[in-house]
């Protein structure tokens, strides 16, 4: 059998984050994307894949409420704070901000122009605003509740505002005249929700007496009453559409009913966590989901059951629905053979996931990903979109550990072990519960399928026993889950049991425990084989290795370690993590392992040399969940901060990468020699920027400065360079600035950039106040020294003047000009003339040439006198 390369990297892609916990949410009006609070910060969701676009940091409150405007360029938000902000959503950046509250604002709406913004506070006011000035235009006063919801008439023609309060009252505001127009008495509890007809005359409300009213908007009279028997939160009109319409028209014709009212078809969600269509003629319910799709809850509470919200996406696209537990449910429109109209769950994204605390690679292509986090259900993830694809729900305790396998006859089954001191398995394609195993005392902690004949799985608990589990007799259709047999238990440990592993020939089994020891035990009865003792702490993870008789455990006392099988003996220590190792699994044919841990790391190890060659941070807590696949070696975590990790191993596409670096590298420092030799400054500079090779880029600087040619290459070359190429060079002259013999180019080079740029354009490089403080220090320094050196010189001068060497150039220079001054004139003819001198002036010039000739005279003597000292010295 040929050797699989070893793994030496791989890449993380942040596939499931935290993006929903409850409360406002918005979606766009394509339906692409959802911004919805997380905490204090607004995350921008993708609805294709659930991946976050960007996130929003606010202010350290919860957001409360926001809205977009119609081409979903700006997102409105405010909280606790009742700060009232603007985000611009390119560029992701709060625009403009203001107060204007004195509570809360618990909602807002975007008018259909987009120029005004309507909030409804916990002051019992609603207030219109003026997106562009963010000045109040309209001040609204009348509930004698917290104002919950707001909306726009979508016709701008029509200048109405709706909004709907706890004191079970709707307000018509008319925003010419400022003022109340009609107060909507007819509800008996909280108004939840309001809806335009698509025609715009009628108003839908819903509230929590189980109800929807339709209000007719030309003399806001109550046109009918739907009672529907369940707490509303959304009530939705539908508009006609291609699919939509055709299959409620074929269901009216059903109905039956007629009256004299136009019909009005809309959609109501609610407590009972199910989706249903009704007509206003005759008040009937043209269709109804039979089962929920909502997660039950095991603690009884209604509160946590059900949808909170709805919105229906356009051109048919369906309807996304909110559930109490964080889940986003989109429903798309199907048409049945019957003629009749479904809502089929085509996606369900999940917003909060808790903590993960085991998960496993799921089928032959490993294209699902079963999660089990800190609820009842355990949810099936697609690995390529990341979108709950169906939850298993059946327990009633949270769900600890699961596993899954293929069987002989193709059937992929999951088994899970919860805190309900029960086991469940479950086959993948039919969704349902096959069998149901009772017997422990305690949680169910840890669970293995069998490795080969895929006939049995073990289970191991807080009761510190072991038990095997039988897959015989289990039904073709699961209908009614079948009751499991233990054909063998044993009490294994002293404390809780926190992991089991099955060999992969299912001879034997191997547990991990809170006592420190990790036993192996003989199939299928349980006999002990050894006892592997050496942990200082409890051992959280094992399992055995694919190629060889050894066993790899993790434990709380920060290291891994590698059992002989045969004797109990610890064959390897591996010691790297700060914290608890919880997870440890085999890759490559037990050559190499991955590790995880308390610490937040994921770590690639190698047996052979016992060092770590990898190490990974990406998770922010502790990675309790570790999946390894069987076929690809996809790795998958899960971390106690909701998020899972798909990593993919990259060895063989860096290899690639690096050679075709190196390749494109020798290319491109011909091309770079080439022209050089050339003379062509301009390609060699944006070639040694692409390179990064400021030895070669000082070169060619150099070259220009000291011939004093092809300046006018170098302006061009610098003007395209980019901000990150033109910080890039501020660095590169910075250092070459720190050395006197180089900072005569770095000072040519900085001329001709700021005679290029301007100073805006240079101060609005990132970082680029740090890089001039740097070149001014040493600049300072330089031009200090040049100050020096020019003052010296005037001593040497002052010297060498004395000394005779030189002649004065100053006073020569002086005479000269006296002269010409006084010896020379024009007459009237223009002929040359000399002009008379003073006797003053006659006996200073006449001295001063005296005493030149006297210098002449003692210089050449004093010259004489040296020659002849020099020659009867060598005599």
């Amino acid at each position: 059998m040929a050797s699989l390369p070893l793994k030496k990297n791989y890449r993380c892609v942040p596939s499931l984050q935290q993006f929903y916990s409850g409360g406002p949410f918005v979606v766009s009006s394509d339906g692409s994307f959802i911004a919805c609070k997380c905490g204090d910060s607004i995350k921008i969701v993708d609805t294709s894949n659930a991946s976050i676009r960007s996130t929003i940091e606010g202010d350290s409150e919860d957001v409360t409420a926001l809205a977009l405007s119609p081409d979903d360029k700006l997102l409105f938000s405010s909280g606790h704070s009742r700060q009232i902000r603007i985000w611009d959503l390119a560029t992701f950046k709060c625009v403009r901000s203001w107060k204007g509250h004195d509570g809360p604002v618990m909602g807002m709406a975007c008018h259909p122009s987009g120029g005004l913004l309507a909030t409804a506070g916990a002051d019992r006011k609603v207030l219109v605003w003026d997106v562009d000035g963010s000045f109040c235009t309209h001040y609204f006063k009348g509930h004698k509740g917290v104002v919950s919801s707001v909306l726009f008439h979508p016709d701008p023609t029509k200048s109405l505002l709706f909004s709907a309060s706890d004191d079970t009252t709707v307000h018509v505001w008319d925003l010419l005249a400022k003022k109340c127009v009609a107060t909507l008495n007819g509800h008996h509890s909280t108004v939840t929700s309001m809806a335009l007809s698509e025609d715009g005359r009628t108003l839908l409300t819903a509230g929590r007496d189980k109800v929807v009213i339709l209000w007719d908007l030309r003399d806001y009279s109550c046109m009918k009453t739907v009672t529907t028997y369940e707490v509303l939160e959304a009530v939705c009109a539908i508009h006609s559409g291609p699919l939509l319409s055709s299959c409620l028209s074929s269901c009216k014709q059903k109905s039956g009913k007629k009256s004299g009212l136009p019909a009005i078809c809309f959609i109501t969600v609610g407590e009972r966590g199910v989706v249903r269509i009704w007509n206003s003629e005759g008040a009937v319910c043209l269709f109804e989901q039979k089962s929920s799709d909502v997660t039950p809850s095991s603690d009884g509470d209604e509160s946590k059951r059900g949808f909170t919200a709805a919105v229906m996406l356009p051109s048919d696209k369906g309807l996304l629905c909110v559930t109490a537990d964080q889940e986003f449910l989109l429903y798309s429109p199907v048409k049945v053979p019957e003629g009749t109209l479904e809502f089929a769950l085509s996606k369900r994204l999940v917003g909060y996931n808790d903590e993960i605390v085991d998960m496993k690679f799921l089928g032959d292509e490993e294209q699902f990903l079963a999660v089990a986090t800190n609820i009842e259900q355990v949810r099936v993830y697609d690995v390529a979109s990341m979108s709950c694809s169906y939850v298993l729900a059946g327990h009633t305790g949270i769900v600890l550990c699961l596993d899954t396998c293929v069987s002989s006859c193709g059937r992929t089954l999951i088994v899970t072990g919860s805190k309900d001191n029960t086991v469940r398995l479950w086959e993948s394609e039919s969704r349902c519960c096959l069998g149901l195993g009772i017997g422990h005392m305690g949680s169910i902690g840890a669970i293995a399928f069998s490795k080969k004949r895929k006939d049995f799985f073990v289970s191991g608990s807080s009761d510190r026993t072991l038990k095997v589990w039988t897959l015989d007799g289990l039904p073709d259709n699961g209908k009614k889950p079948i009751n499991l047999k233990a054909k063998a238990g044993v009490a294994a440990h002293d404390k809780d049991i926190n992991s089991v592993a099955v060999a992969p020939n299912d001879s034997l089994v191997c547990s991990g425990s809170q006592d420190r020891t990790a036993c192996v035990w003989r199939l299928p009865d349980l006999v002990p084989v050894v006892v592997l003792k050496g942990h200082k702490r409890g051992v959280w993870s094992v399992e055995f290795s694919p190629v060889d008789q050894c066993v790899i455990t993790a434990s709380g006392d920060k290291t891994i370690k590698i059992w002989a099988i045969s004797d109990g003996s610890c064959l390897k220590t591996f010691e790297g993590h700060t914290t608890s190792v919880l997870r440890a699994s085999f890759l490559t044919r037990g050559t190499q392992f991955v590790s995880c841990g308390a610490d937040g790391l994921l770590k690639l190890w190698m047996v052979k040399t016992d060092e770590c060659i990898a190490t990974y941070d990406q998770h922010e807590n502790k990675v309790y969940a570790l999946a390894v696949g069987k076929n690809t070696e996809m790795l998958a975590t899960g971390s106690s901060d909701a998020v899972i990790n798909l990593w993919y191993d990259c060895t063989a596409s860096d290899k690639e990468e690096a050679f075709r670096r190196e390749e494109e590298g020798v290319l491109k420092n011909q091309e770079l020699e080439n022209a050089v030799l050339d003379a062509d400054f301009t390609k060699a500079i944006q070639v040694a920027f692409e390179l990064r090779r400021p030895h070669k880029l000082y070169e060619c600087f150099s070259q220009v400065w000291r011939k004093r040619k092809n300046e006018k290459q170098i302006e061009k070359s610098l003007q395209t360079l980019g901000k990150e190429e033109l910080k890039l060079l501020f660095e590169y002259v910075r250092e070459w600035n720190t050395k006197p013999k180089l900072c005569h180019v770095a000072h040519f080079v900085l001329s001709k950039v700021f005679s290029i740029l301007n100073p805006i354009e240079i101060t609005e490089i990132k970082g680029i106040d740090e890089v001039l403080e740097g070149l001014l220090s040493y600049s300072q320094r330089h031009f200090s020294r040049m100050d020096r050196h020019v003052t010296s010189t005037f001593l040497v001068n002052y010297t060498l003047t004395g000394m005779s060497v030189i002649e004065p150039e100053t006073d020569t220079r002086v005479m000269d000009d006296k002269s010409l001054m006084h010896s020379v004139g024009d007459d009237e003819n223009g002929t040359l003339i000399q002009e008379p001198e003073d006797e003053e002036q006659k006996q200073t010039s006449q001295g001063l040439k005296e005493k030149a000739v006297s210098k002449k005279r003692k210089s050449k003597k004093s010259k004489d006198g040296v020659n002849k000292k020099f020659k009867g010295s060598s005599l």
